[in-house]
């Protein structure tokens, strides 16, 4: 009986391979630059500045630690360090979990909530900087699309 091989994977045009090696390159180098524009004029972390912003945006300003960690992309004990820092300047607070009184939840304080003020104009022209001009007239609806697609892909396919 004859075997019949399957065709593997197409190779990559000129244009599909430029794209994938920018693609690269952006996702490392954006969010550098993006962290760098904040200790740098802030004093901040792109990760406190997540945990703070993921937080204002939450009900209540709070979020179980799981959940701010998986919104931030970060491990529970990633988040967990990051929590202890902001901590200590008074910006969170550590909180039982009312549900579940095993869990905790991260509590934006005032001065948190202060602190990320402060430092939204400097993340904003750094976004403006490192992203949003370098994408003027581009679809953005159609990329945002796209960029969506690859993240619940690649969280689906790591598990």
């Amino acid at each position: 009986m004859a075997h019949r091989s399957r065709p593997g994977p197409l190779p990559l045009n000129a244009k599909e391979e430029a794209f994938l090696r920018a693609f690269g390159r952006a996702i490392l180098a954006v969010p550098r630059a993006l962290d760098a524009d904040l200790l740098r004029e802030q004093g901040m972390s792109m990760s406190e500045y997540s945990a703070l912003m993921f937080l204002s945006e939450a009900p209540r300003r709070r979020l179980r630690m799981g959940d701010l960690a998986l919104a931030s992309a970060l491990s529970l004990s990633g988040m967990s360090r990051i929590v202890d820092r902001l901590e200590g300047r008074g910006l969170v607070r550590r909180e039982r979990c009312s549900s579940d009184a095993r869990g905790w939840e991260a509590v934006l304080t005032d001065a948190g909530f202060e602190r990320l003020r402060q430092a939204w104009p400097t993340h904003l022209a750094s976004v403006r900087r490192h992203v949003i001009d370098h994408v003027e007239g581009l679809d953005l609806p159609t990329l945002t699309a796209a960029l969506q697609r690859f993240a619940v892909e690649c969280q689906s396919a790591a598990g």
